[in-house]
């Protein structure tokens, strides 16, 4: 995306942080979680690389997040025009980093705006921008506050009600004329610490006047789990949910041998099962489930049993290799079930610890795993002792298309 620096506004989306308060995801921190089909970060970024006048855009990022980023921005149109810098221990650092790197740019002014704000909206960055044009040195965007509000001891007794007259909840972009506050965050960091909780705050304490627009109520910051689960509502509106069950079927022969590995848990037998792989039948079965779910082909595709690399490899490896696919392509894997069909060895004694392996390697909850074993009654090969057979099924909900 061409665009001209000189007089244009410099963007800074900070997205370093950790977001402890959302919980735990395999997506990673709450900027990488999806919503409406895409990351939390993808619609963010998407908002300023659309937006006429952007100038460049730098995106601030924990040091350990650079796979996750460079997932979450991969079909994101213009991602080329991204900057991407580390940010340090605090919002506060990391902004810095993100101001220091449009040092070269030529901007006039920049807007400093959270990662986790995705549904901020071209009129409100008019609103901004216009006052910055005015010469407003600084520009914050809020909405007056309408709760009433409580203070209370560290009892939790409330002690008295505060006025709510003139109060407004600060959002982002807070925006400001460049230099003026990289010299006050420079500053900050030398005199005054680490503690300030935005930006704004930074420029009244340098003396700088703070003018406040209207924000949109629509403008709200991701913060806790929920937040992200009403984002995606709202961005799905009615559309139906995208289920897919995939199924897989698996079997190898038995023959002489010390055991036999079964959802990757080895199991002493007097037979062991006969494969290029660890011929770990159960998660063979499962990878083909997994891969069916997005047309993804089946085992052999991916690890043909002629590459000698794969020779007598663990088949968690297949089983990884088909999650990362599912995962991918947009989907969350809700469900994993598998059916052993076997004579022996009892699967009963060893059938918690299959689930736990399972929960493991795909990174899902254990009640989301589940391991069943039959005979078959003596009748056929199985019956005879002379193989294993597995059957699999996956469930995985994948997310919309835009």
């Amino acid at each position: 995306m061409e665009q001209e620096l000189s007089g244009t506004i410099g963007i800074v989306v900070v997205a370093a942080g950790r977001g402890e308060r959302a919980g735990a995801s395999v997506d990673g921190p709450k900027q990488y979680r999806r919503i409406g089909g895409k990351p939390v970060i993808w619609h963010t970024l998407k908002l300023f690389l659309d937006w006429p006048k952007s100038g460049p855009v730098v995106v601030v990022i924990h040091p350990d997040d650079r796979a996750l980023f460079d997932a979450a921005v991969s079909d994101l149109p213009a991602r080329h025009a991204l900057l991407v810098v580390t940010g340090g221990a605090t919002r506060q650092e990391s902004v810095l980093h993100g101001l220091r790197a449009l040092r070269e740019s030529n901007i006039e002014s920049v807007m400093i705006h959270d990662g986790v704000r995705p549904f901020a909206d071209p009129a409100l960055l008019d609103r901004i921008a216009e006052e910055l044009a005015a010469g407003k040195p600084a520009v914050l965007p809020a909405v007056a506050v309408s709760d009433t509000l409580k203070r209370a001891d560290a009892g939790k007794i409330v002690t008295d009600t505060v006025p709510r007259k003139d109060l407004h909840a600060a959002q982002t972009p807070q925006s400001f004329h460049y230099q003026s506050i990289l010299s006050a965050h420079e500053r900050a960091a030398r005199e005054a610490g680490s503690d300030f909780t935005d930006d704004a705050s930074i420029a009244e304490w340098a003396g700088i006047p703070v003018q406040l627009v209207e924000g949109s109520i629509d403008n709200v910051k991701l913060t806790v789990k929920r937040d992200i689960a009403m984002a995606d509502e709202k961005l799905r509106g009615n559309a139906l949910p995208d289920v897919r069950t995939g199924n897989g079927y698996d079997v190898h022969q038995l023959e002489p041998g010390d055991g036999v590995t079964l959802c990757g848990i080895f199991i002493p037998h007097d037979q062991k099962l006969k494969g290029h792989s660890d011929a770990d039948v159960a998660l063979h079965a499962l990878t083909d489930a997994l891969l069916a779910t997005c047309g993804a082909g089946d085992i052999g595709d991916h690890f043909p049993p002629s590459d000698m690399q794969w020779k007598g490899a663990p088949s968690r490896i297949f089983l990884e290799h088909a999650a990362k696919i599912v995962r991918d392509a947009g989907g969350t894997i809700m469900n994993a079930d598998i059916s052993l069909i076997a004579e022996a060895p009892k699967v009963g004694p060893h059938r918690q610890a299959m689930r736990e392996k399972l929960s493991e390697i795909l990174g899902i909850s254990l009640d989301r795993c589940s391991v069943k074993a039959t005979t078959n009654e003596k009748i056929g090969f199985v019956g005879r002792r002379e193989g294993i057979a597995a059957i699999a099924t996956a469930t995985v909900v994948f997310q919309g298309a835009d």
